[in-house]
């Protein structure tokens, strides 16, 4: 049986988070040639072909990117089990981020997991839209954030695809003769987008009564009786109830919750965070139809 050398696998890894063999060398204070050297003897190791070449650059083949996700797993392992058997313990602060839809749902188990393995980082939490929160993680305003955006850009892992459905408040009464008054969110809204594309689609008569900012306003119009909305089922409650097919809707496609982390965060509590949450999860890979 092979023995995989962790140093080895680190090496890897920070060939993924810094893009090349010349920025992961300059992050571990090595040479380019020792890295080349290190990515040499993981390859003899396996027999196995872990790098290709594109252009003027090697990226991961199909089999390198399973060895970075199982090296992730083991470095994270490793580096909790030194932690706790010499007492070091990390400390610091991780900036995370969160939709509304699901600051009451997905966040909550998030924060869990990460407090009970590291009790002594601080958490700053910013619950917003999903395409704020991306423009947040680009400019380096937050760490991590849980967004419904799809960006090829970021490094990420699927978290959730939640049922989109059509509410309403509990006591309202959908005529379904007349032209269905929407209540929407302001632009960008994904919602905003897969209410509309449905009723485009399925020629459903339909007319915008109410026009939110934010989440807040929505749920205010919906108790309010203004109309109905297409939002994920993370808002279902007793207050509101589900429109479907026997009232001559149509139906709506899942929406995916992404975790994201930029690919150049190279701080070690946000790096530990990330890791640690995608092997705790379970979370897959990120698909590409959002």
């Amino acid at each position: 049986m092979i023995n995989l050398d962790l140093d080895l696998l680190r090496t890897l890894v920070a060939i993924d988070q810094h893009g090349t063999f010349a920025g992961a060398a300059e992050a571990l204070l090595r040479t380019q040639s020792a890295i080349t050297q290190q990515m040499q003897r993981l390859e003899y190791l396996l027999n196995l072909p872990l790098f290709e070449k594109r252009g003027r650059n090697k990226v991961l083949t199909h089999q390198g990117e399973m060895l970075m996700r199982y090296a992730r797993q083991m470095l994270v392992i490793n580096d909790e089990a030194v932690r706790t058997m010499t007492g070091a313990q990390f400390e610091g602060i991780v900036r995370i981020g969160s939709p509304h839809d699901v600051a009451d749902s997905i966040l909550p188990t998030i924060l869990t997991h990460v407090v009970r393995s590291m009790p002594r980082i601080k958490m700053e939490i910013r619950v917003d839209r999903s395409p704020f929160l991306m423009e947040a993680i680009h400019a380096g305003e937050i760490d991590l954030t849980i967004s419904s955006r799809f960006d090829q850009t970021l490094e990420g892992m699927v978290i959730r695809r939640s049922p989109t459905v059509w509410l309403c408040a509990a006591d309202y009464v959908h005529n379904s003769d007349q032209p269905v008054p929407l209540v929407l969110a302001d632009e960008p809204s994904i919602f905003r987008r897969l209410a509309l594309s449905a009723m485009e689609q399925s020629r459903v008569p339909w007319h915008t009564n109410y026009v939110a900012p934010n989440l807040v306003g929505i749920k205010a119009a919906l108790r309010a009786g203004l109309g109905i909305t297409a939002r994920g089922v993370e808002l279902l409650g007793p207050e509101f109830r589900v429109l479907g097919e026997a009232d001559r809707l149509p139906p709506l496609p899942d929406v995916t919750y992404f975790f994201w982390i930029r690919r150049d965060a190279i701080a070690p509590l946000t790096r530990h965070v990330y890791d640690l949450l995608t092997r705790s999860m379970g979370l897959t890979e990120p698909g590409r139809s959002v």
